[in-house]
């Protein structure tokens, strides 16, 4: 597997999901292992000096799965708002996968079942930091 590319993540979000990574409810999910190491290597910032290219949460992201040649875009949502139109979850592997990502970045990331991911950003379409959202 490729080494893991750098990633950003807001100091907000650091905080919101440290919070979720410790409830109860999720703690025996499979990929919260995966998402805490993300959160763990994570080059932690203040909201306002993430690049506008950084995919954050609630971000919308347009991306490619360079394994199947698919495109995707989804907003990348905490597990509370899952299920709307064109959200994933950042407890979803391909959410976790994507957190912190920049623009060009590729990662190769393991899915439930054995299958592999490589997912590379696009664009970042919509990111609340870049609007001055800083409580989504």
């Amino acid at each position: 597997m490729k080494s893991m590319p750098p990633i950003i993540l807001s100091s907000l979000d650091q905080a919101r999901l440290l919070s979720l990574l410790g409830s109860k409810a999720y703690g025996h999910l499979p990929g919260i292992d995966a998402l805490m190491d993300e959160v763990d290597r994570a080059n932690v910032v203040d909201p306002k000096d993430v690049p506008p290219q950084v995919v954050t949460m609630n971000s919308t992201v347009r991306f490619v799965d360079d394994s199947s040649g698919a495109e995707y875009q989804f907003t990348l949502v905490y597990p509370d708002k899952a299920g709307a139109a064109d959200s994933i979850s950042v407890l979803a592997p391909v959410g976790s996968a994507l957190l912190g990502l920049s623009v060009g970045q590729s990662i190769a990331w393991q899915v439930p079942g054995g299958r592999k991911l490589d997912l590379r950003v696009l664009e970042v379409v919509r990111q609340p930091e870049a609007s001055g959202d800083y409580h989504l």
